[in-house]
C-alpha cells in the first residue's frame, strides 16, 4: 500500500494497464518528476502509452491474457528496476493475490492494502464491514446454505427478494424472486452460475427495491483512518446491469442536499473505518420513493 514514506522512496513506476488511464498516470508520473515504465501486448506495441513512458517493455504470451499474467508483470517490474506497481482500474487492480505478491517482492503496491481488497472481494464480507462502518445496509442475510434455508429466509424478509452471488459482479449471480415459487430455482441457477463463473458458490439474500437508483460516491484514503469524499455519480443509466452513463453530480442527491451530506458522510466513514489506502468507490442503492439510501459494494 502507498503510504507518504514509501512515496518518498518511489522513483520508477511499472503501470500494470493500457491506453487511457496509463496515459494519465504517465502524466503524474511526469510532473512527480517519476520515471513510467509502461508494458504492453502485441497488439498494443504503437498504442499512446507506449509512446508516451520513459520506458515499454513488452509482454510475452498472448494478447488476451497479456496484461492479466501476474508472473509477466513481476518479472518485468524486477527486470526494469521498478520501486512500484500501480494497477490503474480493471486487470490485476482487483486482485488480492497479485496484490500481495507485489507486496511480498519488496515492491510498492499502489492501491488499497491486499488485505483490504480481500475483504470487499465478497459482497457478504463487504456487508459486514459496512455495519461496522455505520453505513445502512438492506435487509439480507448472512451466507445460505441451501434451498429450504433461503425459503425461510425470504419469507422473513418479505418479497420480492434477489439471491445475490458473494463473488459475482456486473449483474452475474444475481437473481430474483416475487414469490416462493421461485426460490428453489433461483437458489440452484446462483450456485451453478457461482461455481462456473467464479469458483465460488457462496450466496446471501437481500431484499429486492423495484424503483430504485444506482449512487456512487468517490472517495480517497491515505492508509492511516483519513478519508476524503469527490462527491457523488448518478449511474442508473444502465444496460444488464452496466453503467453506460455517469452524471455528476447527481440531479436526484442534487435536489436533497441533506441527502448528499448522509450519502458522502457514510463513504467516508466506510473508508476511515477500514484505513483505507487509496482512489475507491462506494456504490449505493437508492430508493427512489423516499431517498432511503443502502450499501451496495465498493470499487
Amino acid at each position: 500500500m502507498l503510504t507518504i514514506d514509501s512515496f518518498q522512496r518511489i522513483r520508477k513506476v511499472l503501470i500494470a494497464n493500457r491506453g487511457e488511464i496509463a496515459c494519465r498516470i504517465i502524466k503524474s508520473c511526469k510532473e512527480l518528476g517519476l520515471v513510467s515504465i509502461a508494458i504492453y501486448s502485441k497488439a498494443d506495441r504503437s498504442s499512446a502509452h507506449v509512446r508516451l513512458a520513459d520506458e515499454a517493455w513488452l509482454l510475452p504470451g498472448n494478447d488476451q491474457t497479456a496484461y492479466i499474467t501476474e508472473e509477466d508483470v513481476l518479472n518485468i517490474a524486477k527486470k526494469s528496476g521498478a520501486n512500484a506497481i500501480i494497477p490503474g482500474y480493471g486487470f490485476l487492480s482487483e486482485n488480492d493475490g497479485f496484490a500481495e505478491k507485489v507486496e511480498a517482492a519488496g515492491l510498492t503496491w499502489v492501491g488499497p492494502s491486499s488485505e483490504v481488497i480481500r475483504k470487499f472481494g465478497l459482497k457478504h464480507t463487504a456487508r459486514e464491514l459496512a455495519v461496522e462502518a455505520g453505513v445502512p445496509v438492506i435487509s439480507g442475510t448472512d451466507l445460505l446454505n441451501s434451498a429450504e434455508e433461503a425459503l425461510v429466509a425470504a419469507n422473513k424478509i418479505g418479497y420480492p427478494i434477489m439471491l445475490k452471488a458473494t463473488a459475482g459482479g456486473g449483474g452475474m449471480g444475481l437473481q430474483i424472486c416475487w414469490n416462493e415459487s421461485e426460490i428453489e430455482a433461483a437458489f440452484h441457477s446462483v450456485h451453478a452460475r457461482g461455481a462456473t463463473l467464479f469458483k465460488n458458490t457462496g450466496m446471501f439474500m437481500e431484499k429486492y427495491v423495484a424503483k430504485s437508483r444506482h449512487v456512487e460516491v468517490q472517495v480517497f484514503g491515505n492508509g492511516t483512518g483519513g478519508a476524503v469524499h469527490f462527491g457523488e455519480r448518478e449511474c442508473s443509466i444502465q444496460r444488464r446491469h452496466q453503467k453506460v452513463v455517469e452524471e455528476c453530480p447527481s440531479p436526484f442527491v442534487h435536489k436533497k442536499p441533506e441527502m448528499r451530506e448522509r450519502l458522502t458522510s457514510c463513504a467516508v466513514s466506510l473508508a476511515s473505518n477500514v484505513c483505507y489506502g487509496s482512489a475507491g468507490t462506494v456504490e449505493f442503492l437508492v430508493d427512489d420513493t423516499d431517498g432511503s439510501f443502502y450499501f451496495l459494494e465498493m470499487k
